[in-house]
């Protein structure tokens, strides 16, 4: 599996908007091949900033599957021009997790 991390920063007064348009956006990524998740979390001190998380099988479902799409000319027509600046994306891999239950007390 692999994450797309995205830091977005919304243009001022534009937030309300964007996750307007993001409810729609999201209806063109969810078909998508190797699409696993998908989380918007909104900064609770800066109601401007936030961080996307799309969970993907593996790279390529995002860089050649979505962005060579249709689907995702809609999608960025639909939210590029709430950001700014222009989001970096970057890609992980998970390596670890633990839930609350495995931690020691």
């Amino acid at each position: 599996m692999i994450i797309e991390h995205v830091h977005l920063t919304i243009r001022p007064d534009q937030s309300q908007a964007f996750e307007v348009a993001f409810k729609q956006a999201k209806t063109f990524i969810y078909p998508m091949s190797g699409l696993n998740a998908l989380q918007l979390i909104k900064n609770i001190e800066d109601e401007h900033r936030y961080i996307l998380l799309v969970f993907w099988d593996k790279l390529e479902d995002h860089t050649e599957g979505f962005r060579k799409s249709a689907e995702y000319q809609q999608w960025k027509a639909l939210l590029h021009p709430f950001y700014d600046p222009m989001p970096t994306v970057e890609y992980y891999a998970p390596c670890m997790m633990l839930t609350k239950k495995e931690c020691p007390e």
